[in-house]
């Protein structure tokens, strides 16, 4: 019983605020591999470009990360793998991330946006997710804690593929969405990045949301577009950020760079 009580303590953490953490970094970074792994090896569903032969694009995208880690507003810059990979997929307007550092974005996105501050800023919204730990909190929600502390500790592994597949399309809660947006912000104030770029991409959804453009996976259970602009241009102001576009001189070129 006693060696039970530590876990009944967590589950009642968890049953009671559903925002409490009960993982530590080390759970974030085994459970970040282990789903990196499984997404490796499923390469009809996600078709990941290989960084040899894409040197190019891949060089282009760390550095919007290199930025974004040295910004000094990343609390586990040092302490996650941080990696950033593309996924071929022209049709798919999304990105999403796993515990521990990965992130993932879809050539249909990178090709959909006509800034890299706008990139830039769904780049540093996802980072903050990661940072913030937002996801191991949501799976936990999602999935219930004993499903995975038995992924920490290497049983039920069948459920990878599961747990991979849910990360596409992760309900975050409305207050993680909002942390997430604000740190988008302090992740690209000090950066050659307008600071408010993610407000510059809901914005040119709602410009195109009657167009045929439908709303991206990631954003489908997200706060009201509008509210997270003004949010996000209240924050680059109180912070006293530029929102300066940066001069997009390389963006095509990272663009053609992709299959």
């Amino acid at each position: 019983m006693r060696a039970l009580l530590p876990l009944i303590t967590l589950a009642t953490l968890v049953g009671c605020d559903s925002h409490v953490n009960v993982f530590s970094l080390d759970d974030d970074r085994q459970l970040g591999a282990d789903l990196h792994a499984q997404i490796l090896s499923t390469p009809n569903e996600y078709p990941l470009l290989a960084r040899e032969d894409y040197p190019e694009a891949y060089g282009h995208l760390d550095g919007v990360m290199d930025q974004i880690l040295a910004s000094g507003a990343v609390r586990h810059a040092d302490d996650f793998e941080w990696q950033a990979y593309i996924i071929h997929d022209d049709s798919t307007l999304n990105a999403f991330a796993a515990p521990g550092g990965y992130l993932y974005f879809y050539t249909g996105l990178i090709n959909y946006l006509e800034r890299e501050d706008h990139f830039a800023g769904v780049f540093a919204h996802e980072a903050a997710h990661v940072d913030r730990r937002h996801a191991t909190v949501q799976l936990t929600n999602a999935y219930g804690l004993s499903t995975l502390v038995d992924l920490l500790v290497g049983e039920n592994t069948g459920i990878l593929g599961d747990v991979a597949e849910s990360l596409v399309s992760l309900q975050f809660s409305r207050a993680h969405e909002f942390e997430a947006d604000e740190y988008s912000v302090r992740f690209l104030c000090p950066t050659e990045y307008a600071a408010d770029g993610t407000a510059g991409f809901f914005e040119k959804l709602l410009e195109e949301s009657g167009e045929g453009v439908s709303v991206p996976a990631f954003l489908s259970t997200h706060p009201d577009s509008q509210e997270r602009v003004d949010r996000v241009h209240a924050w680059a102001e109180e912070l006293g950020c530029t929102v300066e576009p940066s001069d997009n001189a390389d963006w095509a070129a990272f663009q053609a760079a992709l299959p």
